[in-house]
């Protein structure tokens, strides 16, 4: 019998998968992301398909523009009257959705709330914020506990912007769930792990919408989101394998969007709990057992740069002295043989699927890389929302393959978050780290900052808290019906796209 050509086999599965599946309207745009919201609370989320739903709702003070650079949004204009103080003049006019005055009350009600540790979100960097002077009803001032260099950046990342009266009657439950912002869509419906339904705020402060309708799609499948992209009932998608990337490549009908990304692929380790990775020698084991350059060149078709650490090269702090960990199986055997674990010991690598780019392939590759050195490795993969609330449960022990995007481009970016103690998505402690990651995000100086973040980086080397890092490009698929381009810190902005004429 004559062999089935592996792209008709993806044919094949285009007439399956949506011969009779649900379509939207022609003038809907339709984006699969790999997963779903898991909330719609703007500041209780850290993921960027999430994140990519609540910024088109609720917005920011300040917002980075297609070339990353930070502009006003929500704010006419800002400054840094001294270390500790941010001033910001506010947009005059608008409205939240529900109808409630955007002022400088909604501001200090929004950024307070993030301030306070007691409200247990995941977005933890305003937490530098002491208090919000109201000046007059479109001018504030945001007071720091201490200098805040990142907060600039934050103002672009987070802090979407919360109407005080519908937020205090429904409560912060029922907000999660049915969102009210400024932006320049509306919530309508969240069906969850089918779609999330967004419609144009006409009545928007920069203009209705050109686009009047959107669904976001959580599709785990790679192949059945470029199904759906082949027969043009999705409009963008999200990380496209390697290898289907000429399928998506189809004049007339879409073509392939991509760039390197702000976000580093990692495998992390919990040292919390004891056991072998709590020896910093299993940790640099585990770094040189693995053939990542390979894994990158036949998982991901090349798709990928190593790095040293669990950031980017385009982030300030990285110190591109540092070189990645090289692969060296004898030299991590002879590590777990100093570190007591002759005859290797038990490992589970968990992963979520679907969520960065050919995680469950990556993450198996990985595991075949520690059997080789006698470590008896196992993957378990899970839905993103599982992951995630394992990841912040800290129930991912003994490692997890993990992504952060750090959208700052300051090593502080990801280094608060992820590897100072105590920290939502952190299962690492190491009082020596978090002293300088207190330090560099305290200091204001750029070259003394640089020097702290460089410090930082040779003890992260050493300690290997992360291994295996590698910066992901993001491949997208888009129909050739839309007008956009794939932006390297994975934003979304419906309000800047346009279906062609």
């Amino acid at each position: 019998m004559k062999k089935i050509a592996p792209h008709v086999l993806v044919i094949l599965l285009i007439l399956l998968t949506f011969g009779s599946a649900w379509s939207a309207p022609k003038d809907t745009l339709v984006i699969a992301q790999g997963v779903d919201a898991t909330t719609l609370d703007p500041h209780n989320q850290s993921e960027a398909p999430t994140g990519n739903i609540s910024l088109n709702i609720n917005e920011t003070l300040l917002q980075r523009s297609g070339d990353l650079k930070i502009k006003p949004l929500l704010a006419t204009s800002y400054k840094l009257a001294n270390d500790n103080t941010w001033e910001f003049r506010l947009q005059e006019g608008i409205r939240f959705h529900n109808g409630e005055v955007f002022n400088a009350a909604s501001v200090k009600f929004t950024l307070e709330r993030m301030a306070d540790p007691k409200n247990k979100l995941r977005q933890t960097g305003f937490q530098v914020i002491d208090r919000v002077d109201i000046i007059d009803d479109y001018t504030v001032r945001v007071i720091t506990k201490r200098p805040s260099p990142l907060l600039e950046g934050m103002f672009c990342t987070g802090g979407g912007m919360l109407p005080p009266k519908y937020f205090q009657e429904k409560g912060a439950a029922y907000f999660a769930l049915n969102p009210v912002g400024t932006g320049p869509y509306k919530f309508v419906r969240w069906v969850k792990d089918d779609h999330i339904y967004l419609e144009a705020n006409e009545k928007y402060w920069r203009g209705a919408p050109r686009i009047k309708e959107v669904i976001f799609r959580p599709i785990p499948e790679a192949t059945t989101r470029v199904a759906g992209l082949q027969t043009q009932e999705l409009d963008i998608i999200v990380n496209v394998p390697p290898s289907l990337s000429r399928l998506v490549d189809w004049k007339g009908r879409s073509f392939v969007s991509k760039v390197p990304s702000t976000r580093a692929i990692y495998v992390a380790f919990d040292t919390t709990k004891g056991g072998p990775v709590a020896d910093k020698r299993v940790r640099q084991a585990i770094a040189q057992a693995v053939d990542m350059e390979s894994i990158i060149k036949k998982v991901l078709d090349g798709n990928g740069n190593l790095l040293a650490f669990n950031f980017t090269k385009e982030q300030f702090g990285y110190d591109p002295s540092i070189k990645p960990y090289p692969y060296n199986p004898d030299q991590a055997k002879k590590l777990l043989v100093e570190a007591g674990y002759p005859q290797g010991f038990d490992f589970v690598l968990h992963s979520p699927i679907g969520r960065f780019l050919n995680d469950k392939e990556v993450g198996e590759a990985i595991v075949g890389g520690l059997q080789k050195i006698g470590i008896n490795a196992s993957f378990r993969g899970y839905e993103f929302g599982t992951f995630v609330s394992k990841l912040t449960g800290h129930d991912l022990y003994p490692a997890y393959l993990t992504g952060w995007g750090n959208a700052l481009f300051d090593a502080n970016g990801t280094t608060q978050s992820t590897l100072r103690t105590g920290q939502p998505f952190s299962n690492y402690s190491n009082p020596q780290l978090d002293a300088l990651i207190t330090q560099a995000s305290a200091t204001m100086d750029a070259k003394e900052r640089r020097k702290i973040h460089f410090e930082a980086c040779k003890l992260i080397k050493e300690e290997a808290p992360t291994c295996l890092n590698y910066q992901q490009t993001d491949i997208y698929g888009v129909s050739e019906r839309l007008n956009w381009k794939a932006r390297a810190d994975e934003r979304l902005y419906v309000f800047d796209m346009s279906f062609k004429k």
